[in-house]
């Protein structure tokens, strides 16, 4: 017998005599889907029926969650059945779905201390505005981090220290000041987070994030130029997208008013992916290429998709607190310009950030778009139209 089935023989009889989970258990759950994997099922049909779900609802969770079993299979072997007792396997779907459902009190919890807050499954983040005289805000929040802590605790979980951040952005002369209140939190401080895989800095100046997808752009760019002899121009443009814009366009909205300097690095990437693809020499102009392959230069993307996101809130298609941001235009005397979809453009002080910010950047770009492209009848029209106006503008 090798050493490979002896191996298999002897877990097999470990998973017989229970002593070996089907799943790595955690002591201390850092607040993930997998901790409902060592959650008792009575407990979250009860967290389910203070939903007010009940009938054929309720009958469908408890189907998943009660009266289950299972067994470990490895090539011709099997264990026993044992029955399961806490919940669905860890990476089912329907783990996420149950997470977020025993998570919902915790928002009621955050709640009481009016602080803003928002949830992406496991990853929870707290928001509030401070001024370096007011600490009414940082007393909030150590007293929610407080409550927080101690709800965990109520309901079996605990409060990862080191995946637990605070992030401060603003002038960096009041950053400093703002520090000094928030080492009573014992937490961590960092200059840059993630959020969403978007890297933000404490300047908002974005550089982090675009360092990170041109490092990670020329590494893809670098492997896929050494099988492009082996591949079709259209083949070749599908692992283009996949690898390379898909991660330039992602989030791309965020770096609109940004300096060009900023973005420049993102426009190498593009220009050395579209030589790569056409096989065009490096001294080559790079207009025409981009051009002949219908890509729009990287200002011109983001633009694209702001402009996208603008109809969308318009025409109820975006989060509500998208489309609060935008107000339509409307004169307070019959003019020409009334009803064609002009929106608001809010006055600034600052034209660094204030014309960068979304309120007045977005309401600008929509103003200058023809007036048939703003009335566009549906979101597909006008994704048609939008494609060749900035074309025409970037290649003219």
């Amino acid at each position: 017998m090798t050493l490979d089935r002896r191996y298999r023989h002897h877990y097999i009889r470990m998973l017989d005599r229970r002593c070996v989970l089907p799943y790595p258990e955690r002591p201390h759950s850092p607040l993930t889907p997998s901790f409902l994997s060592l959650l008792p099922s009575g407990r979250r049909l009860r967290n389910i029926t203070s939903l007010g779900l009940s009938g054929t609802v309720l009958k469908w969770f408890e189907s998943y969650l009660m009266e289950r079993s299972f067994m470990v299979s490895m090539d011709t072997h099997f264990s026993g059945v044992h029955e399961i007792n806490c919940g669905v396997p860890q990476g089912s779907i329907l783990g996420p779905l149950l997470f977020n459902i025993y998570m919902l009190p915790l928002g009621n919890v955050i709640r009481t201390h009016n602080i803003s807050f928002h949830s992406y499954a496991d990853d929870t983040q707290l928001d509030i505005a401070m001024s370096p005289d007011d600490t009414r805000p940082i007393e909030a929040l150590f007293n929610c981090i407080l409550d927080v802590k101690l709800w965990m605790a109520n309901n079996f979980l605990q409060l990862n220290q080191d995946k637990t951040e605070i992030f401060v952005s603003g002038p960096e002369a009041k950053r400093e000041k703002q520090f000094l209140k928030l080492q009573e939190l014992s937490l961590s401080h960092s200059e840059a987070v993630r959020n969403l895989g978007v890297i933000f800095d404490s300047k908002l100046t974005l550089i982090p994030h675009i360092k990170q997808v041109v490092k990670t752009g020329f590494y893809h760019l670098k492997n896929l130029a050494r099988v492009r002899p082996l591949l079709s121009l259209a083949n070749m443009e599908m692992l283009m997208h996949a690898f390379i814009m898909r991660k330039v366009d992602y989030c791309n909205a965020l770096l609109a008013g940004l300096p060009k300097t900023n973005i420049r690095n993102l426009q190498l990437l593009q220009n050395s992916a579209a030589r790569i693809l056409t096989k065009t020499r490096r001294r080559a102009h790079i207009t025409p290429i981009l051009k002949s392959l219908h890509w729009l230069p990287i200002c011109f993307r983001i633009d694209f998709k702001i402009l996208l996101t603008i109809f969308k809130c318009l025409n109820g298609l975006a989060p509500s607190y998208l489309s609060d941001l935008l107000v339509r235009y409307e004169p307070s005397r019959p003019l020409r310009s009334s009803g064609t979809g002009l929106l608001t453009i809010p006055t600034v002080k600052t034209k660094t950030y204030g014309e960068a910010a979304s309120q007045h950047y977005g309401p600008r770009l929509w103003n200058s778009l023809p007036e048939d492209l703003r009335a566009a009848e549906s979101i597909n029209a006008f994704k048609k139209r939008l494609k060749t106006h900035p074309f025409n503008l970037a290649f003219s």
